[in-house]
Parts: C-alpha cells; structure tokens; sequence
C-alpha cells in the first residue's frame, strides 16, 4: 500500500499506564526520529510526577515537544496544541520523514489530525453566568448540570476537567445543542500522512499498572509536589487527577488514604473514558502490549510502506 505523501506521522494512542511512552521511544530510536506529545497536562512546566512525564534519562534518549513547553497559568486547549504540533512537525520534516506523536488526550490528537470545529460565539452573560455558579456550588454541580442537559456530551467527556465541561455547557445554553453537534465537520486535510496506532492491556492488568503507578508517583514525592501547588489549585491545570484529590486533603476534606484510592479510582475511569474515545476512531490499529509489541507494529507499518 503506498501512502499519499512523502512524510508520515505515527500517532501512539491508548488509556493511561497502557505503555505508550515506552513504545513511542522505541519507535522514535528506531526511526532516528523525534516525538510530539499529545498529553494536556505533560506540556505544564510546574507538573513532574503527577502526569507521568517522560523521565530525564527518555528526554535525553529522544527530542520531545509539547514537554515543559507551557506555564500552568497559559490557556492550553485544542487549538493551541494544533497549531503548535502542525509547526513541529514542520520542523521535524525538515530533517525526517517520519514523526512520532504519543499521548492519551483524544481532543488533542483529533484537532491535530482533523481539525478543529468553529464553535458559535457565546454571550458573555451566559459564560459569566456558568462561571459564578461554578465558583459557588463547585464541581459537582458542573457534573450534574451537564449530566442533565447534555448526556451525550457527558459519556466520553473528561469528567474532572471543568474548563472543558463549562465549555460544553456554554454551548448547550446558548445554542440548545450538544457541543458534540459541533465535532463533526469535513476533516481537514494534511500534507503528510497519518497512521493510528493504539495500545491495549487486559483490564485486570491495566488496573495493577495503575495501582502500581500511582504509588510509584507517592514514592516519588508526589504528595510534597502537590502541597507546592497549593496556591494555584483554582487554575485549570490543576483539575486534574492525581493533583485534585490530594488538594482535598490538604483542605482537610479527607484523609491521605482517602485521597490516595481516590486517585486510583479515578485514573481507572478516566482510563476507561480513553478506551471508549479510542475505539470510536475505526483509523485506529488495535495492539495488545506484550513482549513483542515493537515487532507487531514494526511489521504492520512495513506493510503499508513505512520503514
């Protein structure tokens, strides 16, 4: 099978703690390659051990954009990571023919492939609105707002992030639609070819990595890590699992231990939230990650000419 462009880039997706990292290393060591992350949360400067970022000793073994490229209080959405991945991978073409892209946030990996949908304006009155009660009544009442008047929008969405979920239920008051409604205009084209490759584990061994990921990330200091934050836990980037829970026990909303299954509770259901958005994507190759994942995809991408 020939591919329509001279360039390729090889998108790694797959729920968390499934391998992906790892993968995407090898991929990129093998093709003498560089790797664009497509992960919302590894591109925050102030964020280490709670977003799993790539260790020191991977970014030495292979360039990464997208890491430590952002300030926790800069605006990161789809269209910033965009148009930020289109320009570097312009760059990386300059030098390579192939690409690699890795990550778990399934917004940022279709505006990259596809585009992203004009969304109407919204009346300042309605955001403002969204945004006082939110400041109220807290995250739970965003949840059950959107539960109520966008059950669609609610399935796949990213249920901890309230950026994301005002976003939608700004979308919902002021035009009466879904905001999914707006996700589904004509792809837009790339100069350079895509191929979807994903990972998948069992579901009992996928749940042990994740237990066994975020204790390695309380080994490795996490809870000091979040008490640093502690200043900025209203910010966006801070709405994130592994980071909030932990903020509760700081405010003395529970225990650390409580905190802590918490954590693992919620990483397994974000998981889960990733499978569902990655299956519903037919351009995906489904891999099952064991000893001879490399050589599977290897074989699978000479097939269709890259190598």
């Amino acid at each position: 099978m020939l591919l329509p462009h001279k360039n390729t880039v090889i998108v790694i997706a797959g729920p968390t703690a499934v391998g992906k990292t790892s993968l995407a290393i090898q991929l990129a060591q093998h093709f003498g390659t560089k790797i664009i992350s497509a992960d919302s949360r590894q591109c925050f400067k102030e964020l280490n051990i709670g977003v799993a970022k790539p260790t020191k000793e991977q970014l030495q073994l292979v360039p990464h954009y997208f890491i430590d490229s952002h300030s926790i209080e800069e605006e990161v959405n789809a269209g910033v990571f965009e148009q930020y991945a289109l320009r570097s991978v312009d760059t990386i073409f300059l030098e390579h023919q192939i690409a690699i892209m890795v990550g778990g946030t399934g917004l940022y990996i279709k505006a990259f492939a596809e585009g992203i949908d004009a969304i109407p304006t919204i009346p300042t009155h309605i955001r403002k609105d969204i945004s006082n009660q939110y400041e109220q009544k807290g995250l739970s009442w965003l949840q059950q707002e959107i539960q109520h008047k966008d059950p669609a929008f609610w399935e796949t969405a990213e249920q901890q992030n309230p950026q994301r979920l005002m976003r939608a239920l700004e979308v919902m008051l002021a035009t009466g639609q879904s905001i999914n409604n707006y996700r589904t205009k004509q792809t837009v084209g790339r100069p350079f070819n895509i191929v979807k490759i994903a990972i998948e584990l069992p579901r009992e061994k996928l749940i042990e990595n994740i237990n066994q990921r975020v204790d390695a990330m309380l080994d490795e200091g996490l809870v000091k890590e979040v008490e640093g934050l502690l200043p900025f836990q209203q910010l966006n980037a801070l709405q994130t699992v592994g980071y909030k829970e932990l903020f509760a026990y700081f405010n003395k909303e529970c225990t650390l231990s409580q905190a802590i299954e918490k954590i693992k509770t919620n990483t397994r259901q974000y998981a889960k939230r990733q499978m569902t958005w990655f299956k519903k994507d037919a351009a995906f190759t489904w891999f099952t990650n064991n000893n001879q994942l490399l050589e599977d995809v290897l074989a699978t991408l000479n097939s269709i000419g890259v190598n």
